[in-house]
């Protein structure tokens, strides 16, 4: 694998917290720790956020934030940030490049992204979303048609995916380069292992309705009929988590399933580890797929994935790990077959292996050092002919 010249100095932008442990803050976070450990430098200008330092790199907190929701997800917007402060930051740091998280609110990143031109700092932004509904695409076009100048100021974007990246040119005018979301694989099967137990059934996710976890219950309810020794392992937590525990009484399932609660990150690899069906039944609002790669890495017998756009990215090649969650009776069946058919069981194991392994942070994380460099080299080939 070809090597990267050392001692980039990057910024991550991103409006939202690094405190939480949503998607993107994790994607943030994966390949900020990658880029130190290969020598470069890392900065992260963020909104509202606790955390100081992250992975040798400091985090500056650069507006105040609110909570809201979109795309049936709770985010952190930011309210007011200082140009000020921004200048400060800027000229501090010295950056040669800014990775912005799109889409971006125009009362920080945009004020960052400004700021950052008239420095003469490359700027590259990752396209994350993935609209479910009219409600939130309008928003997403209404964002893109407001944002119309600042887009225009950075200099190339990348997508999680080929649905995302399709979105974003229809939305906002934004070409874009698939490059995945990324899982550090040897973490995941580094960590202490339970080893696959017969007949678990392992859900790792936000207990919100878009993930699909009453859509699960039903449909275990159902398989638990014929398959009685099958469990059910919820893991996480959310607003939803009471009303799906009422659902867990009404079905008569208290003894069969087990909710664990809020899971650390730590805890990842020997509970999804442990699934003999790794299950994520999301309903809509999927961009990518991140929960599936890092239940591959983890070592689960098999991944399940609900049939939208973002998951189909991920699962598209074998279509015995998509199912539609809305239909239980549907997803029962397929869970059966999946306990059951011994030979199937290996082949899609088999498949998820080597498929895995693409989606690996050294093979991504140096992607995107391979796109910094090119950028700032043009930007450096620009600035010498203009001399």
């Amino acid at each position: 694998m070809t090597k990267s010249r050392k001692g980039l100095s990057v910024g991550f932008l991103f409006d939202d917290t690094l405190d939480s442990t949503d998607g993107v803050s994790q994607q943030v976070r994966r390949l900020g720790e990658y880029l130190s450990q290969h020598g470069h430098k890392v900065v992260y200008l963020c909104g509202e956020t606790k955390l100081q330092e992250w992975s040798g790199g400091k985090v500056y907190s650069l507006s105040k934030n609110i909570r809201i929701r979109f795309n049936g997800n709770r985010l952190s917007m930011p309210l007011f940030s200082s140009k000020r402060r921004i200048r400060k930051v800027l000229r501090a740091e010295g950056l040669d490049l800014i990775h912005v998280m799109t889409p971006y609110s125009p009362l920080m990143a945009q004020r960052v992204i400004a700021e950052a031109k008239r420095q003469n700092v490359v700027v590259i932004g990752s396209f994350h979303i993935l609209p479910s509904g009219w409600l939130s695409a309008f928003g997403a076009r209404f964002l893109g048609w407001l944002q119309f100048f600042s887009l225009r100021k950075i200099q190339a974007f990348t997508s999680t995916s080929k649905n995302a990246a399709l979105f974003a040119r229809r939305t906002m005018r934004i070409k874009s380069v698939v490059v995945p979301n990324m899982v550090n694989t040897s973490a995941f099967l580094g960590g202490q292992k339970i080893g696959n137990i017969p007949s678990r059934i392992v859900f790792l996710g936000r207990l919100v309705e878009r993930k699909g976890c009453g859509q699960l219950l039903c449909a275990f309810a159902e398989l638990a009929k014929s398959k009685p020794e099958a469990e059910l392992v919820i893991a996480g937590d959310g607003p939803d988590r009471a009303k799906l525990e009422r659902l867990v009484d009404e079905l008569e399932l208290r003894e069969k399933v087990k909710f664990l609660g809020f899971i650390d990150e730590s805890d990842k690899p020997k509970i999804l580890g442990s699934a003999e069906i790794a299950c994520f039944p999301s309903l809509y609002g999927e961009s990518f797929g991140l929960v599936l790669i890092e239940a591959m890495a983890a070592g689960a017998g098999v991944v399940l994935g609900g049939d939208n756009p973002g998951y189909r990215s991920v699962l598209g090649k074998q279509e015995k790990l998509l199912v539609n969650p809305r239909n239980t009776q549907e997803l029962a069946l397929r869970l059966d077959e999946l306990l059951s058919n011994k030979k199937l069981i290996s082949e899609l194991n088999q498949w998820q292996q080597e498929s895995v392994k693409q989606y690996d942070v050294n093979i991504v994380g140096l992607r995107f050092v391979k796109l910094y460099e090119s950028l700032i080299d043009i930007k450096t080939k620009n600035g010498h002919n203009n001399a």
